[in-house]
């Protein structure tokens, strides 16, 4: 395994500062939505997890493209892990969505369309390790794995958009200026929270894709496959 490098040891001592600290802002700096009340506050949360959870899916499909033109493993690896630590997010995107939903719409669960797409991409990825886990050599679970994961990424602009292209009660709008049933507006300090969320998360997310495309690595090279 080779040495861990520095910007990685630097990238996780931010995340240990600044997740701590965009907790801290979002609970006692934010004000308290008028309408919704406390339970708004699981929306900085939710957003962030959510935005992170799609970026990865989409770097995994970048990846497999990379992969497909190079040949080269640490390409596959990428993939592999983005898919990984996006299902992670993507979870706590359904869960934090459903611990806000409670309250709000009486249910922790609705067929709506942006919550039925999101649980769609899920399984969709989640039959990802399926696929791979059922092919025998390492250059076919990393050939159809990278099509798979180019393939898949359809998903993420549809579950994107499907506030917009579909009837739903999900809200629309998270910004100042929102108009309509489903928005609700932003205070400049909600908006700071906000973005402090969205780019933590997004540290977060390269962090946990680092680490876990360093270890599939080392997975490789304890099977013996060529690095």
């Amino acid at each position: 395994m080779t040495k861990k490098p520095k910007l990685l040891s630097l990238l996780d001592i931010l995340c240990l500062i600044l997740v701590p600290g965009a907790l801290v802002l979002i609970l006692f700096f934010t004000p308290i939505e008028r309408v919704m009340g406390p339970v708004q506050k699981v929306f900085y949360f939710h957003v962030s997890a959510a935005w992170a959870g799609m970026l990865s899916f989409l770097i995994a499909a970048v990846a497999g493209g990379v992969y497909l033109s190079t040949r080269k493993q640490k390409w596959d690896w990428l993939s592999l892990s983005s898919i990984e630590v996006g299902l992670v997010f993507g979870l706590i995107a359904i869960l934090s969505g459903m611990i806000w939903a409670q309250p709000i719409w009486n249910t922790w669960w609705v067929w709506d369309p942006r919550l039925t797409t999101t649980a769609i991409m899920e399984l969709i990825y989640l039959a990802y390790f399926i696929l791979r886990s059922s092919l025998n050599t390492p250059e076919s679970r990393a050939r159809l794995g990278a099509v798979y994961a180019i393939v898949s990424a359809a998903t993420v602009p549809l579950t994107f958009f499907s506030i917009r292209l579909f009837r739903t009660i999900h809200p629309v709008v998270i910004a100042a200026g929102g108009s309509g049933e489903s928005a609700f507006n932003m205070t400049p300090r909600m908006l700071l929270a906000f973005f402090v969320s969205l780019f933590v998360f997004t540290l977060l997310l390269i962090d946990l894709v680092w680490h876990r495309s360093r270890l599939a690595r080392l997975q490789a090279v304890n099977r013996g496959e060529g690095v």
